[in-house]
C-alpha cells in the first residue's frame, strides 16, 4: 500500500510578496534534535535558522555551524547573485526576486530562473547523523558553458547566541582538500567539514558582518549576526547540459568525529543519490503505516502533513540511549510535561509503540523524589530541572493511554509500576518544591510548577500556588490508574487504599473547586482563596478518562469554556473581559512573559477541550461533525500552510487575525489535536481501551 507524500508548493505570485513570504518557514531535522531551517525566501530571519544546527549531546546543546550556502551564476560576461541576506537597512543581494518556485515535498526546494538557466536546490538532512545535504539540479540551455559558484557562511556558536568579530576570542582555522575544506575554531569546540561531488574548492577567507534577524529584533533580543566565509566552490555546466552537484556537511565535536561522519556518507553520486531516497522512502513509511491503522479513513493532505510532522518531535536522547520528545523548535529541549501530553498523539496512535516504551524509560530514569523533570537545559545537558508539579502526573496518563492501545500490562508491571508507586508516595509524604497531600486528600504545591509558568519583570506572572485545578484532576487520574493497576497486578489492599484515597480527593474537589453561581471551576484554591479567573485548565477535569465531575457539571464547564475561551487556533488562556487579558503576544521578553498565558490563545488545549465536548456530548456524529468544523479544521486547514510549514506552531494571539507566535513547530500543538481527531471525532478507539478501563469495576 504505497502512499504519496504531501506537497506544498508556493508559486511566484506568493513569493513576490515579500512582507507575507518573508514569514514562511521550514524546517527539516535530524532526529538528534539538530535541524536545518530557513525562510521561504532563503533569507534567515532568526539566529536559530541555519543549514546544519548540530546537536552534540542529543537531543541538546545544539550549535549553528553552517548558516548557509549562498550561490551566484555566470552567464557570459554577467555574474548574477541568487543569495540573499538581511541587513538593518537593506536586503542584499536581492538574489531572492530569481525565485520563481519554492516547495516542500517534504523536503524543502528553491527554483531559480536566471537568464534562462535553472537552478534547483534541494535540502535534506540524514536521519541519526549531524550532517547536511544539498542537492542542485542546474540547467544550461546556452550553447556556452555556464559557472555556479557556491559560497558557504559558516558560524561556531550555541544556537541562542549570535557571533561579533570583533569580540571572539579566537580565529578560524581552515584545512581545504581537492573538493572542501575543514573548518575549525581555533580554541577547539567543533569541526564542519564541507564538500562537493565535483568542481573545486577555493579558500578566500572573508567575513559577512551585521547581518540582521528580524524576528528576533521583534522579540528584544541579540538580532545581529557575523558569519565566516571561507571561500566558494566553483562548478562549470557544459551547453545545453542537466547536472547535479551535492554539497554535504558534516559535523562534529572533534575533528575525528566529523571526519568519520564525512567518511561514512558516500562521497559519490549515487551514495548521496541512494541516501536522499532512502529518507523519502522512511517519510513514505511514516504514512504507509498510518494509513494500514486507520484503512477507512480519508488521508488528505493535512493529514499527511500532522503524520510526518509527529516524527520531528522523535528525537534520541544519548543520556539514556533511548528516545525523548523535543518539545518545539527551535528552542524547546525535551520537557518532561510536554513529552507526556504529546506521547499518545506522537507515539501511540501512530502505531510506534517501541518509542512509547522507550519514551517512558527515559523519564522514569530521570525520577527524582518523585519527581519528574521539568526540562534538560541546552547548555547543561543532562542534567534537569524539576519544577514542576505535573509532569510527574501526566506520567500516570501516558502509561494509561499506551495500556489502552497495547494492553501491554507486562511491561508496565516490570518496567514503571514501582515507579508509580514510588510517585504516589512521595506526594503523600511531601517531597520537591512543596508537592504534598494534604489531609483533604488533594495535592498542594509551590509557584510557577504548572504549565502556567512564566516570568516577567523578577515575577510569576501567573503563580498558581496552593491548588490548581488540573493538578488534582491529575492527581486522581493517578490514583484511579495506580488502584486499576494494583488489582491488575493482584494487590488488593494496595488498591483498596489506593481507591479510598481517590474517593477523598474527589469529594473535597467538588466541595472546594466547584462554583455553582458562574458554573465553572475555580482555576486554583489556596487556603480559604478560590481563584475564580476563567481559564481552560478545567477542562482537562471533564477529558481525563477518571473523572471527578459528573456530567451535569462537566457540560456546564465546556460550555463556559467554549463560549468564553474560544480562539479559533486554540483556547485562550484567559477570558477577554479580564482586566489581565493581553490579546496580543508580541514585544520583549517581560510584554511576552506577560501575555503568555493571559490571553494568548494555545492550540494544544483543542485536544482536551475536543476530548471533554465530545465526552458530554456522547460522541454523537453529529456533534463530531460540529466538533471538527468547528474546532479543529481551522487549524489543520490554515496552520499547516502558513508560518511554520507542514506543521502546527506553538500559540497564537488571543485578537483576531490571532497571529502564529513562539515556535513554529511544537510537539503538543501537533499531537493532541492530531489525537483528539483520531480518538474522539473519527471515533478510532484505542483497541484495549474497555479492558483497561474496566479493571476499576472489579471488586478489590
Amino acid at each position: 500500500m504505497r502512499t504519496d507524500l504531501p506537497k506544498i508548493r508556493l508559486g511566484s505570485d506568493v513569493l513576490s510578496g515579500f512582507d507575507k513570504a518573508i514569514q514562511m518557514e521550514w524546517l527539516v531535522t535530524n532526529g538528534l534534535g539538530g535541524y536545518a531551517s530557513s525562510t521561504v525566501l532563503g533569507i534567515n530571519t532568526r539566529k536559530y535558522h541555519g543549514l546544519l544546527v548540530a546537536a552534540f549531546n542529543p537531543p541538546v546543546d545544539r550549535r549553528v555551524l553552517l548558516t548557509k550556502l549562498d550561490e551566484e551564476i555566470q552567464v557570459g560576461n554577467e555574474t548574477y547573485q541568487i543569495g540573499s541576506n538581511e541587513f538593518k537597512d537593506c536586503v542584499s543581494p536581492e538574489g531572492y526576486r530569481f525565485l520563481v518556485d519554492f516547495s516542500l515535498a517534504p523536503f524543502p526546494t528553491y527554483r531559480y530562473a536566471v537568464h534562462g538557466v535553472q537552478l534547483e536546490k534541494t535540502i535534506f538532512m540524514p536521519n541519526g547523523k549531524n550532517a547536511t545535504v544539498v542537492i542542485y539540479e542546474v540547467f544550461n540551455p546556452h550553447e556556452s558553458k555556464v559557472s555556479i559558484r557556491v559560497s558557504p557562511l559558516v558560524n561556531s556558536r550555541h544556537f541562542h547566541d549570535v557571533t561579533a568579530k570583533d569580540k571572539l576570542a579566537w580565529n578560524f582555522l581552515q584545512k581545504p582538500f581537492e573538493q572542501g575544506v575543514t573548518i575549525q575554531p581555533s580554541i577547539p569546540m567543533s569541526t564542519l567539514i564541507i564538500s562537493s561531488n565535483s568542481g573545486n574548492f577555493f579558500a578566500d577567507a572573508n567575513w559577512i558582518e551585521e547581518t540582521y534577524f528580524r524576528v528576533d529584533d521583534s522579540r528584544g533580543e541579540s538580532c545581529l549576526d557575523d558569519y565566516f566565509q571561507p571561500g566558494w566552490f566553483e562548478f562549470h555546466v557544459a551547453p545545453k547540459e542537466r547536472r547535479k552537484i551535492y554539497i554535504l556537511a558534516t559535523a562534529g565535536k572533534s575533528e575525528n568525529e566529523a571526519r568519520s561522519l564525512f567518511y561514512s556518507i558516500q562521497r559519490k553520486q549515487a551514495g548521496i543519490n541512494a541516501l536522499y531516497n532512502q529518507e523519502l522512502e522512511r517519510q513514505r513509511s511514516l504514512l504507509t503505516r498510518f494509513k494500514e491503522r486507520y484503512v477507512n479513513l480519508e488521508i488528505g493532505e493535512w493529514l499527511k502533513w500532522l503524520v510526518l510532522a509527529t516524527d520531528s518531535f522523535l528525537v534520541n536522547r544519548k543520556s539514556t540511549r533511548k528516545k525523548t520528545v523535543i518539545a518545539g523548535y527551535h528552542w524547546f529541549e525535551d520537557w518532561g510535561r510536554d513529552s507526556l501530553i504529546s506521547l499518545p498523539g506522537l507515539t501511540l496512535i501512530t502505531g510506534r509503540f517501541e518509542d512509547t516504551r522507550e519514551i517512558l524509560l527515559t523519564f522514569k530514569q530521570y525520577c527524582h523524589k518523585g519527581v519528574i523533570p521539568n526540562r534538560f537545559p541546552d547548555k547543561t545537558g543532562d542534567t534537569p530541572i524539576y519544577n514542576t508539579v505535573d509532569a510527574a502526573l501526566w506520567f500516570f496518563n501516558a502509561v494509561l493511554q499506551y495500556l489502552k492501545y497495547t494492553g501491554d500490562f507486562a511491561f508496565v508491571q516490570k518496567e514503571i509500576w514501582n515507579t508509580l508507586q514510588s510517585i504516589i508516595e512521595n506526594h503523600v509524604q511531601g517531597t520537591l518544591y512543596g508537592i504534598r497531600t494534604e489531609d483533604d486528600g488533594l495535592i498542594t504545591h509551590g509557584p510557577q510548577l504548572t504549565w502556567m509558568d512564566a516570568t516577567a519583570n523578577e515575577r510569576f506572572v501567573t503563580p498558581r500556588e496552593g491548588k490548581a485545578v488540573e493538578i488534582q484532576a491529575l492527581w486522581y487520574n493517578a490514583l484511579k490508574t495506580t488502584e486499576l493497576l494494583a488489582a491488575r497486578f493482584n494487590q488488593r489492599e494496595e488498591a483498596r487504599k489506593y481507591y479510598r484515597m481517590a474517593k477523598k480527593a474527589r469529594k473535597s474537589f467538588i466541595e472546594k473547586f466547584w462554583n455553582p453561581n458562574e458554573n465553572f471551576l475555580s482555576d486554583a484554591v489556596r487556603g480559604e482563596h478560590a481563584d475564580q479567573s476563567l481559564r481552560p485548565n478545567q477542562v482537562i477535569a471533564v477529558a481525563l478518562d477518571f473523572s471527578m465531575l459528573d456530567k451535569a457539571i462537566g457540560e456546564k464547564v465546556v460550555e463556559i469554556v467554549r463560549r468564553k475561551l474560544w480562539g479559533t487556533y486554540g483556547l485562550k488562556t484567559l477570558a477577554d473581559d479580564d482586566p489581565r487579558y493581553i490579546g496580543e503576544y508580541s514585544g520583549d521578553w517581560n510584554h511576552r512573559g506577560n501575555a503568555y498565558h493571559n490571553g494568548t490563545v494555545w492550540a494544544w488545549l483543542l485536544g482536551p477541550f475536543t476530548t471533554a465536548f465530545l465526552k458530554v456530548k456522547n460522541y454523537e456524529e453529529s456533534w463530531r461533525r460540529f466538533a471538527f468544523e468547528n474546532f479543529l479544521y481551522p487549524l489543520f486547514r490554515e496552520e499547516i500552510f502558513r508560518a511554520g510549514l507542514g506543521t502546527i506552531s506553538e500559540i497564537f494571539d488571543g485578537n483576531p487575525p490571532h497571529l502564529s507566535r513562539g515556535c513554529i513547530a511544537q510537539a503538543w500543538s501537533v499531537a493532541e489535536p492530531l489525537r483528539a481527531f483520531i480518538e474522539d471525532v473519527a471515533l478510532k478507539r484505542p483497541p484495549y481501551e474497555k479492558e483497561v478501563l474496566e479493571e476499576t469495576e472489579r471488586k478489590h
